[in-house]
């Protein structure tokens, strides 16, 4: 099994198979500057895994720290709302200077474990480094995006490989301020020279998408939430005596504290030794800490509760506007709390070896712009009242699926080939397009508005046009009545979607014009290289089970 696998947290169901070892990788050389002066990967001084191991899991207590903080907001306690005064909280809009994406409604939280030195507690945790006036510096290895949905329904935790070979930005360097010219290097070398201003600009600038809070947990931050909890217990199958990592544990039921919990979640040495194990078992632990953070037992013990939040409040740092929002960490927090019940997707961005640097690697295309482009259409939110199709009168008489639905698209606009270009996007995602064409306004200027027509004596073409209405972005509203296409052709497309004439049979044909406002086609239907590299929670097994 590659070591590379462990650079990504959810990398749980990608083919074992990797651009080399961690030792191989630091033999390579290092990227540009600044320079990257951590010991080898395949070092095990510090505990059987190092830094890397620790700074992983940090990511993923990140969340549960943040989730935690919704106590206060549940209880009408003072004690508990002073408790958010102990957040740090560091403001970095001004360092952003970069143009940022639009905000669609989505939260989009960058969650970061970083191994600074500085503070109480860290310095025995973080890396070998050479204890230098700037052994106070701080380094990471794990930078994951937590997607919530506009609707605060569903959530997708997105892991970006540290050796990810991209471009980045110009950024303020965060000690000096002075602008930094934009380089190609690897992910995680923004943070290390840009910090959150830069990683937050670096991500936006790849994947147009908008970051909206941040943040950041460290080692001692770690053990505090662990102990504050009372411990996890957790469930083995067979006992570990572990020398690396300084852990002895019995077959069965153990309960951590947070010196326990450290050596556990970095434990390699374990069952059949791969990255996969290890990972699930750390995916198992954030689900039991969310767990008993969440839980009756905890929010009911005025004690237990108070001194949780004041341990959890004192191991994180954010963007003011998060600390200082109960309403967005209720959201995280709900969002997050549905690990423990699989509404929460882990993925890895789908990679290559970079043919610049086999030891490195880039993101694979086009796989990781659909996965973008999945979060970024991810814009749908509740009618604030019930719409007529609603009503018992107006229930629909069918429910078709994207491949029962036939479209016809037609370029309402003055841009050559916009037609041609919705129709593939449709056609990815599954949309039986039979047509392609063109529609001309009176006035010969762009439709303003996209809009979608049925046939009027269709009795089922509202049903039809309902679903290819929710695909788009903006959301057009039907009408009865379809337009005259001009030029109209047979649409043939060499994608892997459902190919023209094929489904929907007996269906009606539904019209697309598409107008000045088009964004984009909602992306649902993701390649399988995204989907191999995702699990869920319900895929988070207890090994005693």
């Amino acid at each position: 099994m590659s070591d590379y696998r462990s650079a990504s947290v959810q990398d749980a169901r990608v083919a074992p198979s990797a651009p080399g070892s961690r030792m191989a990788r630091r033999a390579a050389g290092s990227p540009p500057p600044p320079p990257d002066d951590r010991p080898p990967r395949g070092h095990r001084g510090d505990g059987g895994g190092g830094g890397q191991g620790k700074m992983r899991v940090l990511a993923w207590v990140s969340i549960a720290a943040t989730t935690v903080m919704v106590a206060g907001a549940l209880t009408g306690y003072t004690v508990y709302r002073d408790a958010f005064g102990n957040i740090t909280q560091k403001s970095v809009k001004e360092d952003i200077i970069n143009p940022r994406p639009r905000d669609t409604g989505a939260l989009n939280v960058l969650l970061v474990g970083s191994d600074t030195r500085a503070g109480k507690g860290n310095a025995k945790y973080g890396q070998q480094l050479a204890r230098t006036a700037d052994a106070g510096g701080k380094r990471t290895d794990t930078i994951i995006v937590m997607h919530i949905s506009p609707n605060r329904d569903k959530a997708r935790l997105i892991s970006f490989p540290r050796d990810s070979m991209v471009q980045i930005p110009k950024c303020k360097n965060e000690t000096t301020k002075a602008e930094m010219p934009p380089r190609r290097d690897m992910i995680n070398s923004a943070y290390n020279s840009g910090g959150i201003a830069c990683t937050i600009s670096t991500i936006e600038t790849l994947t147009q998408i908008r970051i909206n809070h941040f943040v950041e947990v460290d080692f001692s931050g770690f053990k505090n939430i662990v102990d504050a909890l009372g411990g996890i217990e957790i469930c083995l199958k067979s006992g570990v005596n572990d020398r690396a990592s300084h852990l002895v544990l019995p077959p069965g039921k153990s309960l951590l504290n947070g010196e326990k919990a450290l050596g556990y979640v970095r434990l390699r040495h374990y069952g059949d030794g791969s990255d996969i194990q290890r990972i699930k078992r750390q995916q198992i632990f954030l689900s039991k800490v969310i767990a008993k953070a969440t839980s009756s037992e905890l929010l009911t013990d005025i004690g237990k509760l108070t001194g949780f939040i004041k341990a959890a409040a004192g191991s994180v740092t954010m963007d003011p506007e998060l600390a200082n929002d109960t309403q967005q960490l209720i959201d995280i927090a709900t969002s997050a709390k549905e690990l423990t019940a699989g509404g929460v997707q882990l993925t890895t961005i789908p990679w290559l070896p970079d043919p610049q640097d086999p030891n490195r690697v880039i993101w694979k295309e086009p796989d990781a712009s659909a996965l973008w482009a999945s979060i970024i259409s991810d814009t749908e939110l509740p009618d604030p009242t019930p719409s007529a199709s609603a009503s018992a009168s107006t229930k629909p008489k069918v429910t078709p699926k994207p491949e029962q639905v036939k479209v016809q698209v037609l370029n309402g606009t003055t841009t050559p080939g916009k037609a041609r270009l919705v129709a593939d996007e449709l056609a990815k995602q599954g949309f039986n397009v039979v047509g392609v064409g063109n529609y001309q306004a009176a006035d010969g200027a762009s439709l303003p508005s996209s809009e979608i027509h049925y046939a009027k004596g269709a009795a089922t073409g509202a049903d039809y046009a309902a679903v290819l209405s929710g695909a788009v972005l903006p959301k057009p509203a039907p009408s009865a009545g379809k337009v005259a296409a001009t030029n109209p052709q047979p649409y043939t497309s060499g994608t892997t979607g459902t190919a023209a004439g094929a489904g929907g049979k007996g269906a009606p044909v539904i019209q697309l014009v598409v107008g000045s406002d088009f964004k984009s086609v909602k992306v649902t239907k993701l390649p399988d290289s995204v989907n191999n590299s995702t699990i869920t929670a319900a895929d988070q097994k207890n090994v005693c089970t």
